[in-house]
């Protein structure tokens, strides 16, 4: 088969200039803790501890680390069924998505919610969906709300911004353009985050859109599109800084297309036997977050020590919030329904 041009990205050089060390830190320990919470999941899954399909995020990590840390607290993030590690750098407590996972009580969604559909009202995760383009409608809900609490009730607030994320997949669906015309229509708060990660489930992206080039098609509704290295935390930040900006005073939404990889199949159930092990030895090579650490180290911004204290820290969180889950009560029977509808 052929492969996509995307394949031969040249490593993108870093700009760290308005970057310090404790700021590179937190941007290398967000990304370990996606990593290594997805591997631990995948440990539970074949110990029979998660049922269902898991989708992991290894090899994305740093789209949801380069945008989502650039938020503010009460900022929106929708996400897709890959979304533990979108939550993760919300904020969500690893131990209460571990549990949500085991469909536990404690979890971040009372257990109801579990792999790829929980969320967090506290963090303003406005959750996973295991449908194709779901989420998008529901991210445009929640800009418009931000602008209607500006403009018609006059709340004083700065404008909150909502960061959608969805795959490539999601971009031949009618959610996408609808909402891509909403947005700009009505100049909403929102930055429409396209994870290219090559393969939408089993199909090549290159082979299943007229325009393979996803950022293009903002052209059509008047909204910046703009293609980023989506291996490069520091790429994705600096153009998620530029569209947090714009959104927030109020000049509308814009169209990230962050070309990235999954390492993994597309779930956990999937033997990945429709991709070649040389496209996938290319992306691999490429690790975002190992080029985060060897820029550190190259630069002399951190020392190896620092860096392996970071990963014993992330360890011990993780089994920390194994243990949480393990030892977390099952929802009981008798509160079958309960959660179904707002409390009266």
């Amino acid at each position: 088969m052929s492969y996509p041009k995307k394949v031969q990205l040249p490593l993108t050089d870093y700009n760290s200039n308005d970057l310090n060390k404790k700021d590179l830190l937190v941007l290398y320990k967000d990304m370990v803790l996606g990593r290594s919470f997805e591997d631990t999941c995948a440990q539970m899954y074949y110990k029979g501890k998660m049922f269902g399909f898991v989708h992991l995020y290894n090899g994305q990590e740093a789209v949801s680390t380069g945008v989502i840390k650039l938020l503010n607290s009460t900022d929106y993030v929708c996400s897709t069924y890959r979304d533990h590690v979108h939550a993760l750098s919300k904020g969500v407590p690893s131990k209460n998505i571990m549990a949500e996972l085991f469909g536990k009580e404690t979890g971040c969604s009372k257990g109801r919610g579990a792999q790829c559909i929980f969320f967090s009202a506290p963090h303003n995760f406005l959750g996973g969906f295991a449908f194709i383009a779901e989420g998008i409608p529901v991210a445009t809900g929640a800009a418009f709300q931000s602008i209607y609490k500006q403009q018609v009730l006059k709340q004083p607030e700065e404008l909150r911004v909502t960061a959608c994320f969805f795959g490539d997949g999601t971009t031949n669906n009618g959610q996408f353009f609808e909402c891509l015309n909403m947005a700009v229509l009505w100049k909403l708060p929102i930055i429409f985050v396209v994870e290219n990660n090559q393969w939408a489930i089993g199909m090549a992206h290159h082979r299943s859109s007229s325009i393979p080039e996803i950022h293009k098609k903002a052209e059509a509704f008047g909204l910046p599109g703009i293609e980023v290295d989506g291996m490069d935390v520091l790429a994705v930040r600096q153009a998620a800084q530029k569209a947090i900006l714009r959104a927030r005073q109020g000049q509308g939404p814009t169209l990230i297309e962050a070309l990235t990889y999954r390492f993994r199949g597309h779930s956990l159930a999937d033997p990945d036997e429709l991709r070649s092990r040389q496209e996938k030895e290319a992306w691999i090579a490429r690790d975002p977050i190992k080029k985060l650490e060897n820029y550190m180290l190259r630069e002399s911004i951190a020392e190896l020590s620092e860096l392996n204290d970071i990963q014993t820290a992330v360890k011990k969180e993780l089994e920390r919030s194994v243990e949480f889950a393990i030892a977390s009560p099952e929802p009981k029977i008798s509160q079958l329904k309960r959660h179904l509808f707002a409390d009266q």
